[in-house]
């Protein structure tokens, strides 16, 4: 696939731009200025799906608030991924009456994920009637042209037809952090695991052109970011075959100049190669962390979840990444309780743990996703079954990243100040090990030597040299 394929015009974003001048002009004429709430659900991709929100609600004239009831509009960006996330989206979507009802001229907005599941957008419909604008991430680029329909006309509008997704270079971004960035290289997904809704609501695989993506480092990094994190849904696969593979575009972004850390997620197996960890391992900029999702350490049951690649296949990509890179740090994600897992087969996933020792595991129970392969997949286990292998895998993991971080103490570590929290300042190892200090916060922003002087199982304490 050409990485023009999928883009959209620039006539079309500038129209959508022309939109953000004319409400704008509508927001100035305003005794105050209108202000927006924007809660977001979900992954790191739709964390930057919000930033562009709020990028256009800002170009349009709005201020910001966390106050649902003091918002002239909400949008709530939902994921799909898990049925918790769900029901939390559809609780809070429901306690919006309150504020609809004080506040009759608010909009509510609905996207992300969740709009794009079947039948979602026409539970919004008939059960959650002060809901005014639903649409699903392919359209996100046209949220101004929905928020003026809503504003000048009666009506509730939706916009969740089937996409396979586009591109949308030049909207405007507005982000939480002067220090940490995120930065999508591409959208979509074409691997279908089992279990895993994406492929059918974000869409097939796209990747930007990697003059766009540099041009949007450039700019992070005159900007001030100091940790910029490479995202999609399966970043080993960019480029599509297109000549420029995801290995290329990280070796250029390490050459623009600057002290910055680059990061990436999320990664799949089945298409990490020698050539991505020959690249990180020379890399100036690269930071020493591979986040590699496993899933199960059962070879029969990554068949089943169609990861196409096999129990042994990771082992060899672990010990190929710490061949290149010894002082790598690993972490990786683990589903518990997948329809027809046995005990043996969780043996098999607990003594994958204990052979790589992950520095740090994200560890789920199987949530049934309606539209999925897996959803109709007979299960052996029971959900007291799960929790009870969910918690010993749990108690294996803390035990090894607390040996993992005990291991720090006493050593020198550069650091990246991210922010505060408390008492203390944090900032991150290159290898993304969170570091607790006491300082000033005139150093958030900046790398700082770190004497390591205690841990525990989720962090490291330390000093300033």
């Amino acid at each position: 696939m050409e990485h023009s394929d999928n883009k959209v015009p620039q006539r079309d974003i500038d129209s959508q731009r022309d939109i953000m001048d004319m409400v704008a002009e509508r927001s100035a004429s305003l005794a105050a200025p209108p202000l927006a709430f924007v809660d977001t659900y979900g992954c790191q991709q739709n964390e930057a799906d919000s930033e562009k929100i709020r990028g256009m609600l800002s170009k349009m004239g709005y201020g910001f608030t966390r106050d649902e009831a003091a918002a002239d509009v909400i949008v709530i960006n939902t994921c799909a991924v898990r049925e918790h996330a769900e029901m939390r989206v559809l609780g809070n979507v429901g306690a919006l009456t309150h504020t609809k009802k004080a506040k009759p001229s608010q909009i509510i907005a609905l996207c992300g994920c969740m709009m794009q599941e079947p039948g979602m957008a026409d539970k919004i419909k008939n059960s959650y009637r002060h809901v005014d604008i639903v649409f699903g991430p392919h359209v996100l680029w046209r949220f101004p042209e929905f928020l003026l329909q809503a504003l000048t006309q009666k009506g509730r509008f939706f916009h969740t037809e089937p996409s396979d997704g586009v591109i949308a270079e030049g909207l405007p971004s507005m982000r939480d952090s002067g220090v940490k960035a995120w930065l999508p290289i591409m959208y979509g997904c074409n691997n279908f695991c089992s279990y895993c809704i994406v492929p059918y609501v974000r869409g097939r695989e796209r990747s930007r052109a990697p003059e766009d993506v540099l041009r949007e480092a450039r700019e992070l990094v005159d900007a001030g970011y100091k940790d910029i994190t490479l995202l999609g849904q399966n970043v080993n696969s960019y480029g599509g075959g297109s000549g420029t593979d995801f290995a290329d575009l990280m070796a250029m972004i390490d050459d623009i100049p600057g002290d910055f850390l680059i990061r990436f997620m999320t990664s799949h197996p089945k298409d990490a190669t020698e050539k991505l960890f020959a690249t990180m391992a020379r890399s100036e900029k690269a930071a020493r962390h591979l986040h590699l999702p496993f899933q199960s350490g059962s070879s029969r049951v990554l068949s089943a979840m169609n990861r196409r690649y096999t129990r042994e296949r990771y082992l060899e990509l672990i010990d190929m990444a710490r061949g290149y890179m010894p002082d790598i740090v690993l972490t990786s994600d683990v589903i518990v309780g997948f329809p027809g897992e046995t005990a043996e087969d969780l043996q098999e996933t607990m003594s994958l743990v204990e052979k790589v020792r992950f520095d740090a595991l994200f560890t789920f129970i199987y949530s049934k996703r309606p539209g999925t392969p897996a959803a109709s997949m007979a299960d052996v286990a029971t959900r007291a079954e799960k929790q009870e292998r969910f918690d010993r895998l749990l108690e294996l993991q803390n035990a090894i990243s607390e040996e993992k971080h005990a291991a720090y103490v006493g050593t020198l570590q550069r650091v990246l100040i991210d922010g505060s929290e408390g008492e203390y300042l944090t900032s991150r190892t290159s290898g993304g090990r969170l570091v607790r200090l006491h300082g000033e916060p005139s150093l958030i922003g900046t790398f700082q030597e770190a004497h390591i002087t205690s841990s525990n199982t989720w962090a490291l304490y330390g000093e300033l040299e």
